[in-house]
């Protein structure tokens, strides 16, 4: 008889366990109902990026100076650098730079290792096209300047936007 009760014992401490665990889940939910969804209409209200995001890459034609070093630390050997060397001066002169933004990871590595600082991460995020080929940037595309998304008119932020109570 006396197994018999330390099974009922451990029956119960486990139901017990068990009745606090799934007590401690429900509070977790329970936390989480008190707070405001997070849904916005995205052509019309677009969320502000922050600092750190890494969005469409910028590119400065004239800082540039071909050494490569966005091709050695991109894990995919993604920016194409066509360069000629100039013998009477002895440097390298740009011809193209181009990255295709269909095959980028964005992560930075480009950005970071450039030593003359001629590329930039911007908070462009808006890259979808119907033709993969479209995300092909050139050095002309990679030089435009995104447009803000705290400046851009048609579209209200929700920076702006009137909290709902």
């Amino acid at each position: 008889m006396f197994p018999m009760v330390t099974g009922f014992m451990n029956y119960g401490q486990q139901t017990v366990r068990a009745a606090r665990y799934i007590g401690q889940g429900f509070m977790i939910t329970l936390s989480h109902a008190n707070r405001l969804p997070v849904t916005i209409q995205y052509p019309y209200e677009k969320l502000i990026t922050s600092e750190r995001f890494r969005g469409r890459i910028h590119f400065e034609f004239d800082k540039c100076i071909a050494c490569e070093v966005c091709v050695r630390v991109c894990p995919i050997d993604l920016p194409v650098v066509d360069w000629k060397l100039e013998t009477d001066i002895r440097k390298k002169r740009l011809l193209n730079y181009s990255i295709d933004f269909g095959i980028c990871i964005f992560c930075g590595n480009c950005v970071e290792y450039c030593p003359t600082n001629c590329l930039s991460m911007t908070e462009e995020y808006e890259l979808s096209t119907y033709d993969r080929h479209e995300l092909n940037y050139n050095q002309i595309a990679l030089g435009r300047l995104p447009m803000s998304v705290i400046d851009d008119y048609t579209i209200r932020t929700i920076l702006n936007s009137p909290q709902r109570k």
